[in-house]
């Protein structure tokens, strides 16, 4: 291959890349804050790292609804590991003040309990935590937790899917007689379907990281391939329009 040959099949490379790891939708890009993609690139690689997010393009998984997916996520996981369970509180306090004033944190059953906990003790906030369904039995609690009277919530979530539970959960919040901030994950498959769910319930919502951000850091390590990001771009236009 001559140099000039090498340069266009380059230039060709890159922009192949580049058009497949554009995200979808331009409303979602205009949330990222200018110093989001450092925190979003780092906190992919660690969820990488730590094994939270695994990539199976050949493989799928099968998710609870029966969804074929060739990603699982289980944030879960940054709970055992202390530095990376250290940087991730650190990450969400930076993002949190992307949504202006607020006194209370509510935590997403059962998995953004903990992380919403982690926030709350860091900023010294009163803490709550949103069940998926009320107790069966005592008070049939749907929230569990005491706030303040007419509190300014931020709610904490791990993964946003289509956004379902996350939004069951802000309006379980406003039913209690709350404000609702936003909400604030770790990590979002970017669905569309996600983004117009949280932009009709006038919700904002911020996440750490993204699908987006993870197929680049996955490619970059070698984690993937070039045909594993065309077939993973697909599956998550298809399942998220």
């Amino acid at each position: 291959m001559g140099v000039l040959a090498g340069l266009r099949f380059r230039e060709t490379l890159i922009s192949h890349i580049e058009r497949l790891l554009r995200p979808q939708h331009a409303k979602a890009q205009k949330r990222q804050p200018a110093n989001g993609m450092n925190i979003a690139s780092e906190v992919a690689k660690r969820l990488l790292q730590i094994k939270a997010i695994k990539l199976s393009p050949q493989k799928p998984f099968t998710w609870a609804s029966g969804i074929l997916s060739p990603i699982y996520c289980d944030n879960r996981l940054v709970l055992s590991h202390p530095e990376i369970r250290d940087f991730v509180k650190q990450c969400l306090i930076e993002k949190s003040n992307e949504f202006g004033s607020f006194n209370a944190v509510a935590g997403v059953a059962t998995a953004g309990i903990a992380h919403g906990m982690m926030l709350a003790d860091a900023l010294q906030l009163p803490f709550a935590y949103v069940r998926s369904k009320p107790k069966e039995h005592g008070r049939q609690n749907l929230m569990e937790g005491e706030l303040p009277e007419k509190s300014k919530v931020l709610v904490v979530e791990d993964l946003i899917s289509t956004g379902g539970s996350s939004l069951a959960a802000v309006e379980a919040v406003r039913a209690s007689g709350f404000e609702v901030v936003g909400v604030l994950a770790i990590f979002s498959y970017n669905f569309e379907k996600a983004v117009n769910a949280f932009e009709k319930a006038n919700c904002p919502l911020n996440t750490l990281s993204n699908y987006d951000i993870l197929l680049r850091e996955a490619l970059s390590s070698k984690y993937i391939n070039l045909n594993d990001v065309d077939m993973l771009t697909t599956w998550r236009k298809k399942t998220g329009s």
